[in-house]
């Protein structure tokens, strides 16, 4: 008898939720289990219950990104995290990872490879997109360790990447769950440690190394 698949979504777009449940419920090896709309219940959700995958988007409000993916691999360690996300970008695929998620591909891939994944990391083993595999190859190569974002803190990375993309500070505090002065901290450090003074720079300084489309 084949087994069935248990994955619990969590992404704050409903038409996306139930395009992904849909897509899921069409293979009789797969279920959705539960679903989450922000960090909070994939805390709440996805650490009760029997699940066998989490499909978790990087953006949502409450805990989220590579926080969340800490945090679920400290609560929950058994389950794996698979991550589903518009960002194609190499260095937030390196920071996912490093933090825990088993796999990682991007939301305009095929159902198959979907599914792909979904297996893979369901019995223990990793999957990352074709071509986000060799954009991780390519930055690796490339890059090396020296560049001055590999040191900033994921907190400042997710803060600056939303700032690079032109999200107010209230706006990134409102989605964070942090204070708007908390995140002009973090601005203020992650433009020490980037040797920048200007919003403008920072813009940039993202679209030069590839951190944002």
């Amino acid at each position: 008898m084949t087994k069935v698949t248990s994955v619990f979504i969590a992404d704050d777009h409903a038409i996306f939720r139930e395009g992904l449940l849909r897509v899921l419920e069409l293979s009789s090896d797969m279920r959705v289990s539960g679903m989450a709309t922000n960090g909070r219940e994939v805390l709440q959700g996805a650490t009760a219950g029997e699940h066998d995958v989490l499909l978790l988007d990087l953006n949502m409000p409450g805990p989220s990104g590579i926080e969340l993916i800490k945090r679920m691999r400290s609560e929950a360690p058994s389950l794996p995290i698979l991550v589903m996300t518009v960002h194609n970008e190499a260095e937030i695929a390196r920071r996912a990872i490093a933090a825990g998620a088993a796999g990682y591909l991007t939301k305009d891939s095929d159902p198959e490879v979907l599914h792909e994944a979904i297996h893979n990391v369901a019995r223990g083993r990793n999957f990352v997109d074709r071509e986000i595999a060799s954009k991780l190859l390519f930055h690796t190569s490339q890059e090396g360790d020296e560049q001055p974002h590999r040191f900033l803190s994921d907190r400042e990375f997710d803060v600056f990447k939303r700032l690079a993309e032109g999200e107010s500070i209230p706006m990134i505090a409102t989605t964070l769950g942090i204070s708007p002065k908390t995140v002009s901290t973090h601005k203020f450090r992650l433009m020490q440690k980037l040797g920048i003074e200007t919003d403008g720079e920072l813009i940039r300084y993202a679209l030069r190394n590839a951190l944002v489309q």
